[in-house]
């Protein structure tokens, strides 16, 4: 998830109890060709490779990119390889316009073709398993062209967000259709791992919609927000506010530690997560978007706790 699942929020995570395997945010392929190769920037300097680093304890890892040509994605593969990542993920399922302007993301659902050219190339760069991320279909359902197309492709697993690209994120997932790919998994390519994505809620949620679909996995995304116990099955209403302040206290400071610093303005996201549904919460998270450095956050979070004795 962009600016979500970046290396402060995976330690977050990784410290509260982490999933069986992380993924990193999605990462242009294109761009990190250009600023390394091109542009010769300095990796400690790379806004880009800033988001494919991470620390031991985030492991198992998947480095996400994306791309619509084959030698951006080998190039991003052998890095990804290089940089001691688990695996590659390629993102097919992304609707957002300046990503398909690219004719990468969810637009790689209208070009299969070429979708099996750049999984072909990714697993030819190196020994890495390549997965897919990807969607149900463009603007309608289309699983028996565009699954087995990725089928026969034969990518270690294949994610499906049980949405359409034109449905964005404005309907329910649609968890019904993960029994119908299971079927054709079943009988294209048997050998592929098949996970679900979209409208999990936490993690018994999640067992409960692989156990009905038999799917191989859930992956979780806006679950986490606010809550990085929710790998170890706690939701957030089972965390007392005080150790909510003091995650997103960490966070801040880990968002000053990544090389160059994270913009600041990305916290706000995470602080209107922790920062709800108590009394008092829209006047403390008034003043905590108004904080511009992680000291700032800790000193108004010590105040509100003080004041609350």
């Amino acid at each position: 998830m962009a600016d979500v699942t970046d290396a402060a929020f995976r330690a977050l995570v990784a410290s509260r109890g982490k999933p069986d395997v992380f993924w990193t945010e999605f990462v242009s392929a294109d761009g990190l060709y250009h600023t390394r190769e091109v542009k010769k920037m300095k990796d400690d300097e790379n806004p880009l490779m800033r988001e494919l680093s991470f620390e031991a304890g985030q492991r198992p890892i998947i480095a996400q990119i994306f791309s619509s040509k084959p030698d951006m994605i080998s190039y991003a593969t052998k890095l990804a390889a290089a940089l001691g990542f688990d695996g590659v993920d390629i993102n097919m399922g992304c609707p957002d316009r300046s990503i398909e302007k690219q004719g990468a993301g969810a637009a790689m659902i209208q070009n299969p073709e070429l979708a099996a050219t750049i999984i072909r190339a990714a697993q030819e760069a190196s020994p890495l398993p390549v997965s897919v991320k990807t969607r149900i279909g463009y603007n309608k359902e289309s699983l028996d062209e565009w699954l087995t197309v990725l089928l026969k492709a034969s990518p270690a697993a294949i994610t499906l967000h049980l949405r359409t690209r034109k449905e964005l994120s404005l309907v329910s997932a649609d968890w019904e259709q993960m029994k119908k790919a299971v079927a054709i998994r079943n009988r294209v390519n048997p050998d592929v791992l098949l996970i679900g994505n979209g409208d999990v809620r936490d993690l018994g949620d999640a067992r409960l919609k692989v156990g009905e679909s038999g799917c191989d996995g859930a992956m979780l995304g806006r679950a986490m927000f606010g809550n990085p116990w929710v790998f170890v099955g706690k939701n957030g209403a089972e965390i007392p506010l005080s150790e909510k302040l003091a995650a997103l206290v960490e966070l801040a400071h880990g968002f000053e530690k990544l090389s160059p610093p994270k913009h600041f303005a990305v916290l706000k996201k995470h602080t209107k997560a922790f920062v709800a549904d108590f009394p008092g919460a829209a006047e403390l998270r008034a003043k905590l978007m108004e904080a511009d450095d992680a000291d700032g956050i800790e000193k108004i979070v010590l105040d509100a706790t003080a004041s609350s004795r």
